[in-house]
């Protein structure tokens, strides 16, 4: 998948998990009576997993975006490899070659769990400032990931080059200064993006090796078989190639609707930060 429509997944996921705005209908109820009748008074967005904070749901949408595009550090050409060039491109060529190159150790269950446990460690550093509990660590990572999540977005245009470390800047004081009511909830948005990252790869003809650094080739005996070798490739790598190859117009019939559920989650949120502070 492309590095936009990867975050579009996070970002999408994130507002499905933890977001409990309510999407009223009574407008619609004016303009097309017949169909909205039948319509409850508020439709969810999302399951509400995670207490919400003012702001919250869009902050974790971008951070949950953000991990969507950690996967992809296994290669030096991705939108990960271009946020600080050229350290960034050198660290993903080398990150690649450690994990035995593109979509191998990264995109695997292993993979999740080292950025999960990175998060958990960065999600421990902690300092006390005048009895007000500052997350830094989940500050800075926060910027990091925001800041890629903007730019792979791409909602801001490629002149204002500053504008997504900005955005990132914002995000990053909010999460330190402001961190959501449950303390889980970074390893959650990192786990719950890298895992989008995944799933959405493996929708693809490519698919991955989920299983990595073990190899697992599909028995001799059904090597014949055209809907096996469709679904379990000679490399190891298993895929349900729903959307084909990487920016099929597949694809963007599938990421669409999830990038514009995503922006009306964030839209929400960000609405209901307004409302707290004007109020």
């Amino acid at each position: 998948m492309l590095g936009g429509n990867h975050a579009a997944w996070g970002a999408a996921a994130w507002v499905a998990v933890a977001s409990p705005a309510q999407f009223h209908v009574g407008t619609l109820r004016e303009q097309f009576p017949h169909v909205a009748a039948h319509l409850p008074a508020e439709i969810p967005l999302g399951f509400g997993l995670f207490p919400d904070a003012p702001g919250g749901v869009a902050t974790g949408a971008m951070v949950c975006a953000g991990a969507a595009l950690l996967p992809d550090i296994d290669h030096r050409r991705a939108s990960i490899a271009r946020a600080l060039p050229p350290v960034s491109s050198v660290l993903c060529a080398a990150i690649g070659r450690a994990a035995g190159g593109h979509r191998q150790g990264t995109h695997s269950l292993f993979g999740l769990l080292v950025a999960m446990v990175l998060a958990w460690l960065l999600g421990l550093c902690v300092i006390d400032v005048g009895g007000h509990t500052v997350a830094v660590g989940a500050g800075i990572a926060a910027i990091l990931l925001v800041s890629l999540a903007a730019k792979a977005l791409k909602f801001i245009p490629d002149s204002m080059q500053k504008t997504p470390w900005a955005v990132g800047l914002a995000s990053g004081a909010a999460v330190a200064l402001l961190p959501p009511p449950d303390p889980r909830w970074f390893v959650a948005a990192v786990g719950l993006g890298y895992s989008a990252h995944l799933v959405g790869d493996l929708l693809t003809v490519g698919g991955i090796n989920p299983l990595w650094p073990v190899k697992l080739r599909r028995p001799h005996a059904l090597r014949h078989v055209s809907s096996v070798r469709a679904l379990w490739r000679p490399n190891g790598h298993v895929s349900l190639p729903i959307v084909g190859v990487t920016g099929s117009w597949r694809e963007w019939v599938l990421c669409v609707p999830l990038a514009l559920y995503a922006g009306l989650g964030v839209a929400v949120s960000v609405a209901r930060l307004l409302a707290h502070l004007v109020g």
